[in-house]
């Protein structure tokens, strides 16, 4: 497994994208957060990853999992990455796994 920081959600795009050129990983999964703020920032940065994400995902024909929340407090953040009720992150890294073996079986 390699991790590799980011500043911000809208730069994991060009991340995966040279992450996906080097073609050494079976998958690529994007984490993140975008908190909710008073305008609409959030949306912009999120919809933008997520279209970048998926651009990467069908030009590399690799699956790039988008793990991107956007919660409106700390403490959502906290209770959708914390692995007690759920944990988004665990759940892209399943979907990443059974992604692989379903391209592999096609």
């Amino acid at each position: 497994m390699t991790v590799v920081r980011v500043p911000g959600a809208f730069e994991l795009p060009l991340a995966a994208q040279a992450l996906a050129s080097q073609k050494r990983f079976d998958a690529l999964i994007a984490l993140g957060c975008v908190l909710q703020g008073q305008t609409d920032h959030h949306t912009i940065v999120a919809q933008g990853a997520a279209e970048g994400i998926r651009q990467v995902s069908l030009a590399y024909k690799l699956p790039v999992i988008y793990g991107v929340i956007t919660p409106g407090t700390h403490r959502q953040a906290r209770a959708r990455s914390s692995g007690k009720s759920l944990n988004r992150g665990a759940e892209a890294a399943d979907a990443a796994i059974r992604m692989v073996h379903t391209l592999r079986s096609l």
